[in-house]
């Protein structure tokens, strides 16, 4: 599931999903004025209802914003028999942990991989 269609594409571009996207038009920002109606929830509930989805992978942006969206959805949708899951965050490759903020290097250390060859 993402916010728009820019999103399709960068996903797309790592060719490392094989799966069917949901595009919601948007994210939750009381500020701009779009609240969970403004969006395409109601189809994404009526997909989950319809059966067949195992898993839906909530990709949406690191922002307030795109949290809050998440956890509406995860709210909203938690009570159907599917695994709901999010995008890995973390340090970027090339970047300097003293510039790394603090929820991302935190969720970095707590989200921590075994180290491969």
């Amino acid at each position: 599931m993402v916010e728009n269609i820019q999103d399709v594409m960068a996903i797309e571009n790592t060719r490392q999903f094989r799966g069917v996207y949901h595009v919601l038009g948007g994210i939750i920002s009381p500020i701009d004025g779009i609240g969970p109606s403004d969006l395409k929830i109601d189809n994404l509930e009526e997909k989950v209802k319809a059966g067949g989805i195992s898993e839906i992978i909530l990709a949406l942006s690191t922002t307030m914003e795109g949290d809050t969206t998440n956890y509406y959805l995860f709210k909203r949708l938690n009570k159907y028999e599917i695994h709901i899951t999010t995008l890995a965050r973390g340090v970027a490759i090339g970047d300097e942990l003293e510039y790394t903020d603090e929820i991302t290097l935190g969720r970095a250390i707590n989200n921590r991989n075994p180290y491969q060859q």
